[in-house]
């Protein structure tokens, strides 16, 4: 079953809004991405995915800034209304001097840059007409840490960029999404 160029991009939309929401901030929105009873397993973190949430806030929130790289999604339609799927991403975190020690990055006393390459290995379900995640699994294919330099972007101007609240300008793409 291939499944529809619709049901394609409805889930690829929810991928890319997982990676918007991790790197703006905007934990709210994981509601409109995960079913109610959805499990979520990424290294040490399992179980509900409100914990996972919960848990990715103390590891993501102290950062100074994290972008995920989406690649290639890979769909594969058991029914009309299930689809796996596995999608490549490089995840980019600036890790501050201090950040508390967590099994994906250790305390450092310089600000370094932490890297990782990994996919989602994913579970849709189409409940009520509406894509979602119902389990997904995180996995590691490689990381790597640098101490970098030229992190502080205050030389750079408020305009030039991104903010982890509503004045980011991708402000009003994601509030069009979701309705």
């Amino acid at each position: 079953m291939a499944g529809t160029l619709e049901d394609r991009e409805a889930i690829r939309d929810v991928i890319t809004a997982y990676a918007h929401a991790i790197d703006r901030r905007r934990w709210s929105l994981m509601d409109r991405l995960f079913h109610e009873d959805a499990q979520f397993q990424f290294g040490t973190i399992e179980g509900h995915w409100r914990g996972f949430v919960e848990q990715a806030r103390v590891v993501i929130d102290p950062c100074l800034a994290t972008q995920h790289q989406l690649g290639q999604v890979l769909f594969g339609f058991e029914t009309e209304t299930v689809c796996n799927t596995e999608t490549y991403m490089t995840a980019m975190h600036t890790i501050p001097p201090g950040h508390p020690a967590t099994d994906i990055f250790p305390t450092k006393e310089d600000v370094y840059s932490a890297v990782i390459a990994g996919r989602y290995v994913d579970r849709f379900e189409q409940r009520a007409g509406e894509w979602k995640i119902a389990k997904r699994t995180g996995l590691y294919d490689w990381r790597e840490f640098r101490v970098v330099e030229g992190v502080d972007m205050s030389e750079l101007g408020r305009d030039a960029c991104g903010f982890h609240d509503d004045r980011d300008p991708s402000t009003s793409a994601i509030q069009c999404w979701i309705g």
